[in-house]
């Protein structure tokens, strides 16, 4: 058992919040304060602090994280952009070893901002494979063990970009026959550490024929299904190469739906937003990449107004240099009047939070109600960067850009303890990952 006591304010969730105590049983489930001191335990002094659930990274894609700032990417129509990182990726040469290396840096930098959850999109795979499933499986084997070795929540998504439909769907099967217990549907392990799912890049980059193969995957395991859409060059290649917008061509393929979710929609149209509320599709802002590289602004008052689940989530490095949420969460307050009404911090970190564990299908977190599993951040705010702030809720997004919180948990373990990272050495990961892009001379 884990208690957290003396917390200036506990935020529950979005709409709740409480003074006190939080306490995790010996599973790192929450359970009614009252328990705390029953069976002893652990407690952590927190005072001075606000505790928050774990952020949920709905969107990221960590293989970017080796390749941040290169000279092509910063500002450039994405026809321009895509070209470039597939070079970059080719030239690294993609492999487990590659993969590993990008997700320790990623998953690592995420938890020191605070993130519990990464929902990891892994477009890219090796050129000219022998065995394309057998390294599909090898690289998701890679990024799991990075993400159980350093504490971190895991969403693998099987993704595709340009890939050859049958061996897309090939290596999603055989990814979810390795990483999940025989017979289990579900798409999530017992312990809730890892989660798989599905995704082809979006209708710029894969057929119907993937969207359809990967379909049947994700049925057959029980998989969540994840793609991109409604972004600048999704809407442009849409309409060049089918005469049709994305969201027609979604519905028509069968992926407008309730185990669906959506990243980017900077452009739709109230009609559209009207489709993907009655199909129950979920959304996922993503500001630091989109606004940036001048790709457009989701109208995420709208999507919520209508109904739809948004979550938020950073996009990759080759966009958004950055895996930090909560910064993005400020920058999706400050772009949204733009496009709308401004959002208040409390939906946007409501985004940052539970907004993305429902797209993922997953209420066991993204809160701390009764029975949620343990995910939880310690935000202190003693310092010059929140003197004179009245609200500590709102204050967490709006003052300090650069916020990192103090103690990070995930399910009732501290893996980020007084801002540094439990079980791997930040100098470690960073130069594992130089190593091994300097062997490739990239």
């Amino acid at each position: 058992m884990l208690t957290l006591h003396g917390a200036d304010r506990i935020l529950i969730d979005a709409r709740t919040e409480r003074n006190g105590k939080l306490v995790l049983d010996d599973e790192g489930r929450v359970v009614p304060a009252q328990a705390a001191g029953a069976a002893g335990g652990e407690t952590l002094d927190v005072s001075g602090c606000v505790v928050t659930p774990g952020l949920v990274n709905a969107h990221h894609h960590l293989l970017q994280s080796g390749f941040r700032t290169l000279p092509g990417t910063r500002g450039v129509p994405m026809r321009e952009w895509l070209p470039t990182m597939a070079a970059a990726y080719a030239a690294a040469g993609i492999d487990a070893s590659l993969a590993a290396a990008t997700a320790g840096v990623g998953i690592a930098e995420s938890l020191l901002c605070g993130v519990t959850t990464v929902a990891d999109h892994h477009l890219n795979w090796p050129q000219a494979s022998s065995d394309p499933v057998a390294d599909a499986v090898a690289i998701a084997r890679a990024v799991a063990a990075t993400a159980h070795t350093l504490g971190a929540r895991l969403v693998f998504v099987r993704g595709s970009a340009r890939d050859d439909p049958g061996e897309a769907a090939a290596g999603a099967d055989a990814i979810a026959s390795a990483l999940l217990a025989p017979g289990h549907t579900g798409g999530v392990t017992d312990d809730g550490m890892l989660q798989l799912a599905v995704g082809p890049a979006g209708v710029h980059s894969d057929p119907a024929a993937t969207f359809r193969a990967l379909g049947e995957v994700a049925a057959r395991h029980g998989l969540r299904r994840r793609t991109q859409a409604n972004e600048q060059v999704d809407t442009e290649i849409a309409l060049e190469r089918y005469g049709r917008r994305p969201l027609d061509l979604l519905a028509e393929w069968g992926w407008l739906a309730e185990d669906v979710t959506i990243a980017h929609l900077c452009d739709v149209t109230p009609e559209e937003i009207r489709r993907l509320a009655e199909a129950g599709v979920s959304a996922t802002h993503a500001p630091g990449c989109d606004v940036p590289m001048g790709w457009g602004v989701a109208p995420v008052a709208e999507l919520l107004a209508a109904g739809i689940p948004v979550g938020l989530g950073t996009s990759g490095g080759g966009s958004n240099d950055a895996g930090h949420l909560l910064a993005d969460a400020r920058l999706a307050m400050q772009v949204s009047a733009l496009v709308g009404p401004p959002l208040p911090a409390r939906t946007v970190l409501g985004m940052a939070t539970e907004g993305g564990a429902t797209g993922l299908g997953r209420s066991d977190l993204g809160h701390l109600r009764d029975g949620a599993r343990g995910d939880a951040c310690v935000w202190d705010r003693r310092g010059v960067a929140d003197a004179g702030v009245a609200d500590p809720v709102a204050g967490l997004l709006w003052a300090s850009p650069g916020r990192r919180p103090r103690h990070v948990l995930v399910g009732g373990r501290v893996v980020v303890r007084d801002y540094r990272l439990v079980s791997a050495d930040e100098d470690d990961l960073a130069g594992a990952l130089g190593a091994r892009l300097a062997a490739s001379e990239v």
